[in-house]
């Protein structure tokens, strides 16, 4: 039997000059400390490896010292390819300075193309990038001028656009396990997050090339389970044994059982924020939360929103995700992020966005750093700053709602609030909403085009996008339209009588969202456009759990459309509705009678495809169309083609 347990030096003298390395991590979250320390040090002493090219999604980093920031010597790397880079400095600026060649691609594209790699392909068709600063018809992800070779193509296929992403083979694979038997098995059990430790081995596997791991502990040989298996022994070459200050779950928590899921943690209640702009914001953000939806939100100023929806007990109804591979549960920010605490699953990170591209998110909460007068957002590059894009292109282009949140200006911004108003004390120096975003990092015309649901909220006021830019949609009580918002803008937006946000977004106590979200009276939910002769009925959220439930609704609806005095047609909003199975046929007969009673036509949408079955088959028992469909887009759309006027 072989044993592939071997020293730091003798697994870091197997990587090659002009390799190039695959690197594992989420910022601390599975980054092979110790191996990339054994690299900085060979460097050091032996000028070896020299001119190695880096892979990497996430950028497996502090910020500060460790990670691929261990690599940032002059003719140690000769170029980089990374989703995300803030947290990479020192590399970031070797790319910024045009020291290396350097490339910035989506992380889950970049995720998404290890397997691909793996399974010997070409490469990956994608449509995330399309019109950002990734699609070649910009820059193709290049961060600099000495970056020529192209990475990423525009191809037609069937009359529609993608981006082909090409495989890059792997020489080397530096991944991180919990522990590993001496034919090289591994396991990840105490390790927060699985992230693409398999598809990454098996990348530099099938291209001939070499995968080291890194691990706290050995195991006997056959003492291991083979389903808590992530990486097989057939895939690994050698195995280093880390140093505990080197193998910390995280780069701020050595470890959480919480965190790993191998048991439940209590979490203390957390201290409720300040009412500070970034609470105005998190709150007005929050008042958008999708019930029973599955939700993204970003690092910084969208991790306010978590903490609100906490705050106002409505945590529980919505299922918070990270790009990283955790559904549920309570993730963490700082250099905790991309964990969680208590998930209801923990999936791979390239698994995660196949969900986001696909669709699966509800609603997607993102910081805001440049906006322009097209919608358009950049979070990724400024000058000299680099940030990267990380998972922002995934998942502000598929996600079915997307909010951008951030102050309206930056630097020394100062409010005061009183009396459910807002006052600014002191504004910030740099304008965010500006002629021209630096970088595209989310493009506003093209998801206009697409019907998508946008809104940039800030603690002032609120913009939602159109298919002719930004319109003022929102404006906070004691704002001055003309002094506060014009006057700090390049560019005036489409006014048309916006209307007030909540008052009691600006008020100390608590807003009693869960009320209004999920406790919405039924006359509320109904809205009546004379002129086109359609009701919108927002019915998401609705819970029928008694007898008692079920007949207020029916009084309720059959009072409001006796009233209107004749047939409407009607959309009808299902997302989130929770009926108790003894009610359900009872519910149905409820929406045949309306039916046949008020409606001339009549189309619903849920995202829930259980739902479309079950409601659909409900409707076809009693001979009636059902017209349901997935987005309120398509409804609408629907109504507009066949509806009848009065």
């Amino acid at each position: 039997m072989v044993d592939k347990v071997v020293s730091l030096e003798s697994a870091i003298a197997t990587i090659g000059d002009g390799d190039t390395v695959c690197v594992s991590g989420f910022v601390g979250i599975g980054t092979p400390e110790s191996l990339l320390r054994g690299i900085e040090e060979r460097f050091a002493t032996h000028q070896s490896p020299r001119d190695i090219s880096l892979l990497f999604a996430a950028a497996p980093g502090d910020g500060a010292e460790k990670g691929l920031n261990r690599l940032a010597k002059p003719g140690l790397v000769k170029r980089a390819v990374g989703g995300h880079w803030s947290l990479v400095p020192k590399l970031g600026a070797m790319a910024v300075k045009n020291e290396i060649e350097a490339y910035n691609l989506p992380l889950g594209c970049i995720s998404q193309l290890y397997r691909d790699i793996a399974a010997g392909k070409p490469g990956m068709f994608s449509k995330v990038g399309l019109h950002t600063f990734v699609d070649p018809r910009q820059s193709g992800g290049a961060i600099n001028d000495i970056t020529k070779k192209p990475l990423v193509e525009l191809k037609e296929i069937n009359d529609e656009e993608w981006l082909f992403y090409q495989s890059i083979p792997v020489d080397v694979a530096l991944i991180r396990g919990t522990t590993a038997d001496p034919l090289g098995n591994i396991t990840m059990e105490r390790e927060a997050l699985t992230l693409d430790m398999l598809s990454i081995a098996m990348a530099a596997k099938n291209s001939g090339g070499l995968v080291i791991a890194q691990v706290e502990r050995i195991a006997a040989p056959g003492s291991l389970l083979p389903k808590e298996v992530i990486v097989p022994g057939n895939l690994v070459d050698c195995v280093v044994i880390a140093e505990p200050d080197e193998h910390l779950q995280t780069y701020k928590t050595p470890y959480d059982h919480g965190f790993s899921g191998r048991i439940k943690s209590v979490v203390s209640d957390p201290v409720p924020m300040e009412l500070s702009e970034r609470k105005i914001i998190a709150r007005r953000a929050a008042m958008e939360l999708p019930v029973n939806g599955v939700v993204n939100l970003g690092i910084g100023m969208p991790e306010g929103v978590g903490a609100v929806a906490n705050e106002e007990n409505i945590i529980n109804n919505i299922t918070l995700t990270t790009e990283a591979g955790v559904l549920g549960g309570v993730p963490q920010s700082g250099l905790d992020f991309g964990a969680a605490i208590n998930a209801n699953a923990i999936i791979q990170t390239n698994q995660q966005f196949d969900f986001y591209d696909g669709g699966g998110l509800d609603l997607a909460c993102l910081g805001m750093a440049e906006t322009d007068q097209n919608g358009n957002v950049n979070v990724s590059r400024f000058k000299d700053k680099f940030a990267g894009a990380g998972g922002f292109i995934n998942i502000s282009q598929n996600a079915r709602k997307v909010l951008f949140v951030g102050t309206f200006t930056a630097g020394g911004l100062k409010v005061k609030t009183g009396d459910g108003k807002l006052k600014i004390v002191q504004e910030g120096r740099a304008k965010k909403f500006i002629r021209d975003v630096e970088q595209i990092t989310f493009n506003g015309k093209f998801s206009a085009e697409q019907g998508k649901e946008v809104f940039y909220i800030t603690e002032r006021c609120v913009f939602s996008l159109t298919d002719n830019g930004l319109k003022l949609s929102e404006v906070a009580p004691g704002i001055d339209i003309e002094k506060d918002i014009l006057a700090n803008m390049d560019f005036k937006p489409i006014i048309d009588e916006p209307a007030l946000m909540e008052k009691c977004i600006f008020e100390t106590k608590v807003m009693k969202l869960r009320k209004s979200l999920l406790e919405i009276p039924t006359v509320n939910r109904l809205v009546y456009d004379k002129q086109q002769n359609i009701v919108f009925a927002n019915m998401s959220g609705l819970d029928i759990a008694t007898k008692e439930d079920l007949e207020k609704l029916d009084r309720e609806l059959n009072k409001f459309f006796k009233t209107l005095g004749h047939k409407v047609n009607i959309v009808s909003n299902h997302d989130g509705i929770s009926v108790a199975p003894r009610l359900a046929s009872k519910f149905a007969n409820l929406l045949s009678q309306l039916e046949y009673d008020y409606y001339l036509t009549a189309t619903r949408y849920t995202t829930s495809a259980f739902l479309r079955q079950k409601l659909g088959e409900d409707l076809k028992q009693r001979s009636i169309q059902p017209h349901i469909f997935e987005t309120k887009q398509e409804a609408s759309n629907y109504i507009f083609a066949t509806r009848e006027t009065i």
